[in-house]
């Protein structure tokens, strides 16, 4: 309540974030108690921008990219279409699809706390999203959350091929590897 009061003082109309989990919770639970602003990812306000014109991706982008659909944009806020449409406005076409994604993806292990948990590598449900991503050929695995990226760039390290294949933000992508 007393984050909503502030927000409000400051007369806050729109929020954008670039955190799922705050997406989620700003969106969905603070109406709950009283806050009425507009929420955004920060994938649906550069994919707005880009199809609006207003916002140019860099260069064409000469990689193969899979995204990893994240648990709090994707299944609890059917946010899917956004980070795609990113993607092929950056490749001229949509990403490599792994196995689960979009309402069937993978957890990154984040969202449940296993960030932190001491797991074996062998056991390690982020490794298994990274090597559900190694197959799918792409050597760029795009995430559209701070948690989910510190998961695949375990996960990826964890499977030797961090020097192959990079782990980008959606919005890093948008810009070009190489100009981040």
């Amino acid at each position: 309540r007393r984050n909503i009061e502030i927000l409000q003082s400051h007369h806050v109309e729109k929020i954008v974030t670039t955190c799922p989990h705050c997406f989620n919770t700003l969106k969905n639970e603070y109406p709950r108690l009283g806050a009425s602003f507009e929420v955004f990812h920060h994938s649906q306000i550069l994919s707005s921008l880009v199809s609006e014109g207003r916002l140019k991706p860099s260069d064409e982008l000469d990689a193969k990219v899979t995204y990893h659909d994240s648990c709090y944009l994707g299944r609890y806020n059917d946010v899917y279409e956004e980070p795609r449409k990113l993607i092929s406005a950056v490749t001229g076409s949509g990403p490599a699809e792994m196995e689960q994604c979009r309402e069937r993806s993978f957890c990154c292990g984040a969202g449940g706390g296993l960030m932190w948990a001491d797991e074996p590598n062998s056991k390690r449900i982020n490794n298994e999203r990274a090597e559900q991503a190694l197959k799918t050929g792409a050597g760029i695995l795009s995430v559209a959350c701070p948690f989910c990226m510190t998961m695949m760039e375990d996960g990826i390290k964890a499977s030797g091929a961090d020097q192959r294949v990079a782990v980008l933000d959606i919005a890093e992508v948008l810009e070009g590897p190489n100009d981040v």
